[in-house]
């Protein structure tokens, strides 16, 4: 592990951009210079201009990153002086300096840029292979020198800005999950809780004797103050809900255990429910358990919002391979009720669950919510 960790080390430390371009130069150029010495050993002092040539070439690469058609142009400067004076013509179009040169081309420009450099580079070779009588076939070599390494630097610069591409999706998935699970529970909690302050603050001024006109003005302005929180809580849904896709919703410690003290609160409030639980209770998955929390506590707050004189009746059935949820109420719809998002974020949260919801009127009147939800077994 600590060899892999200093080896790991070492590479990131070479990988560093300015690093690497550095290391390079300094490698290239290490060839040449030893075939130099043993040219020169043997009486070739033309060597010292070829070596010369390459290493002007390595030290290009270092604006390759930041200037790649300059130090292609550059590359082929130097290409076409050793064309000129018969140094290695062949070397010359192909040398590693020059390869690197035209692979970095690819690599940081796009589009045009890199088709007019290419082409210009080509043709600038073919036009000195026949000005100084290189061997038959040097276009043939040159447009193979020239496209190859621009090709494949093209190719690497495409991957990785897919791969680029692939990682920002990813996050701003995620980011888009983090902000639809915030919604959820923003229209669960403070919805359910502001409707039931709305209530008990209606039914308290309801019931206040005659004379009691300051403490009615008090409590109208309450109402007035928590229809307007609900209103500019769906405007800040509207905004949390933009261009949202379906992501994971975590569970908030809250689940089909804690049903009876909804009930409470939904009877305290004015609504008249009751809770029936059938079968085995079992522990739920978590999602599965936040969900039938969330359904319940939903349909109990539409009910209180859009229902008149009704009475709700929730049922839990514990099956061996799913559980059951089931609200409804018999009250009359209000026709000037606005709707929410309530019965959407029902049906995402039983969906990312894998199961089903029904939602609809009654034939008989009222409202009725149906979820089926599968459990996994092992």
């Amino acid at each position: 592990m600590r060899v892999a960790r200093n080896y790991m080390r070492i590479v990131r430390f070479f990988g560093r951009p300015r690093v690497f371009d550095t290391t390079l130069v300094i490698v290239l150029p290490v060839p040449v210079l030893v075939g130099m010495i043993a040219l020169l050993v043997q009486g070739e002092t033309r060597a010292t201009l070829t070596a010369g040539l390459q290493v002007v070439g390595s030290l290009c690469l270092l604006m390759r990153r930041g200037r790649p058609i300059w130090t292609a142009g550059l590359t082929a400067a130097l290409g076409i002086v050793s064309i000129a004076t018969q140094l290695l013509p062949v070397s010359s179009v192909t040398s590693l300096p020059s390869i690197v040169a035209y692979y970095s081309l690819g690599r940081y420009t796009t589009g045009r840029p890199t088709l007019i450099t290419s082409a210009t580079l080509f043709v600038v070779y073919v036009i000195a292979a026949e000005l100084f009588h290189v061997a038959a076939g040097g276009w043939l070599w040159s447009l193979f020198a020239v496209s190859v390494p621009v090709g494949i630097g093209q190719f690497v610069r495409l991957r990785t800005e897919l791969n680029e591409r692939s990682r920002q999706e990813t996050a701003d998935a995620a980011v888009r999950a983090e902000r639809r699970r915030i919604a959820r529970e923003l229209h669960d909690v403070v919805a359910h809780h502001i409707t039931v302050i709305n209530a008990l603050v209606g039914g308290a001024r309801a019931t206040l004797p005659p004379g009691q006109e300051v403490t009615k003005d008090a409590l109208e302005s309450a109402e007035q103050t928590a229809r307007q929180a609900m209103s500019e809580m769906r405007r800040l849904l509207d905004v949390l809900r933009a261009d949202d896709n379906e992501g994971p919703d975590a569970a908030t410690g809250v689940g089909a255990e804690r049903l009876p003290v909804l009930i409470k609160e939904a009877r305290s409030s004015g609504l008249p429910a009751n809770l029936t639980v059938t079968g085995e209770p079992v522990e739920l998955p978590a999602a599965v358990d936040h969900a039938v929390y969330r359904i319940v506590q939903e349909a109990l707050t539409n009910t209180r919002k859009h229902a008149v004189s009704a009475k709700a009746g929730v049922r839990l059935a514990y099956e061996p391979a799913a559980v059951e949820v089931e609200v409804i109420d018999d009250g009359l719809a209000r026709q000037t009720s606005t709707p929410g998002f309530g019965l959407v974020g029902m049906a995402e949260r039983v969906a990312l669950c894998g199961g089903r919801l029904s939602t609809g009127p009654r034939p008989e009147g009222g409202f009725r919510v149906h979820a089926r939800i599968p459990l996994e077994r092992s």
